[in-house]
């Protein structure tokens, strides 16, 4: 029978699987439809109320779609509505941040070097923090601001650079940056579930009752629907910076996710743009090459990890000190500092390796207690690590790292 990490492993891998594939099917549906949208065209013959058309053909067939801007006299019996894609993909995203950073909060989510947090403390900063921010960006799209879209779309971007600062103040940078895109998408699911949906509902109500839909509803709708196309680039660079320490590991890494933002900005106005039939704004190409410039430079200008000095220094944890006190952790210290150290080190020195993979250093007797989960999956469990076994390590070394863990008596899921 599988150990409790084996099994936790697995269930992290499940529930990231659907959330991938949820956000798929919502970024697809989300992207066909501003396309459809913008590429619209009048034309002679347009039945009763009917926007615009467009014709396309895929799949072998061609498929004529007329769209009306309120809804037109006789409802269909059936209605396709769009909604479970955002739905299960904040659902499985929530999902995976409690598996993976509320449970591991002590590892994945807590800075005690920024602050010496609790984990129930980490935990309600995280999800407060994401409702917080939906309330805060609701009010204000309700406000005068909603009648000067430009002026609230520089508002969010402010509340946006603020929010990724703040957290980076009180968690990990790859906490800090995941946690910007979760309360991105919060607000993006948010104005699908609370808003887009219940305005939709209501025009169908109103004419199913023989009464005239008002026409605010659709653009309530239009411009919270707007607001998710320019946000949806970034949130998705955000989920993926976790995979990348220079983007989270840097001292700079709430201006690199600013910057982000704006990419986002200048790669959707050209596909919007060009979907509209208004030409190739290829101006928008030159300045998202720019502004990525800037995130590569701003990523190695400050590269933010301590010295060995203060790696040698620093206290450990109970959690830490419980695995370095472990029976065999000389023997594993000894295994990782020869196998593992010469790329994971704050100075690598295997050749071709300039910063240490992922960020992950094991240099010292905190860094292995640090990170005794990932080790005793990536090169205990499985041989994923060292890649390719380039370092040779004997399946006996596997052994031992294996019995260490478990000697730890590593049952506490928060703890790891």
């Amino acid at each position: 029978m599988p150990d409790h990490i084996v099994l936790w492993e697995w269930l992290a891998f499940a529930v990231r699987w659907t959330h991938v594939i949820t956000a798929i099917a919502w970024i697809g549906s989300s992207f066909y439809f501003v396309a459809l949208d913008l590429g619209l065209t009048k034309a002679p013959g347009l039945p009763k109320g009917a926007h615009g058309e467009e014709w396309q053909v895929h799949g072998g067939g061609f498929y004529h779609i007329n769209k009306y801007l309120v809804a037109p006299e006789r409802m269909p019996d059936h209605l396709t509505w769009f909604k479970w894609e955002s739905y299960m993909t904040w659902i499985s995203g929530a999902a995976l941040l409690m598996v993976v950073y509320w449970a591991g909060a002590n590892l994945y989510l807590i800075d005690t070097a920024k602050a010496d947090l609790a984990v129930w403390q980490a935990i309600l900063i995280s999800g407060g923090s994401l409702a917080l921010g939906w309330l805060i960006y609701d009010t204000l799209c309700k406000s005068r601001l909603g009648e000067t879209p430009t002026v609230l779309m520089l508002l969010l971007f402010v509340a946006l650079v603020v929010m990724g600062w703040g957290y980076t103040q009180v968690f990990t940078g790859r906490a800090a940056l995941l946690h910007l895109g979760a309360f991105t998408a919060t607000i993006m699911t948010a104005n699908v579930f609370f808003i887009i949906m219940p305005n939709q509902r209501i025009v169908v109500a109103d004419l199913k009752a023989g009464r005239a839909p008002d026409p605010k509803y659709g653009k309530i709708a239009k411009l919270r629907s707007t607001h998710n196309n320019y946000l949806t680039l970034p949130v998705i660079f955000l989920m993926l910076s976790n995979h990348y320490p220079l983007a989270f590991a840097s001292q700079y890494n709430w201006l690199i996710a600013a910057l982000i933002f704006l990419m986002g900005v200048t790669i959707r106005h050209f596909f919007n743009t060009m979907h509209a039939r208004k030409g190739m704004v290829w101006w928008t190409w030159a300045v998202t090459v720019v502004l990525f410039i800037m995130v590569m430079w701003l990523s190695s200008a400050g590269l933010n990890q301590d010295t060995l000095e203060q790696a040698e220094a620093r206290p450990l944890t109970p959690v830490e000190t419980r695995f370095a006190e472990a029976e065999g952790f000389q023997q594993v210290s000894d295994i990782v500092m020869g196998r593992c150290s010469m790329c994971h080190a704050r100075e690598p020195g295997y050749e071709g390796i300039y910063h240490a993979p992922k960020g992950v250093f094991l240099e010292t007797p905190a860094d292995i207690a640090k990170l005794a989960r990932e080790i005793y999956v990536q090169s205990g469990l499985t041989n994923a690590m060292p890649p390719a076994n380039v370092t040779y390590m004997e399946p006996q070394e596997r052994e031992q790292v294996i019995r260490w863990f478990r000697a730890a008596g590593a049952g506490d899921l928060a703890g790891l």
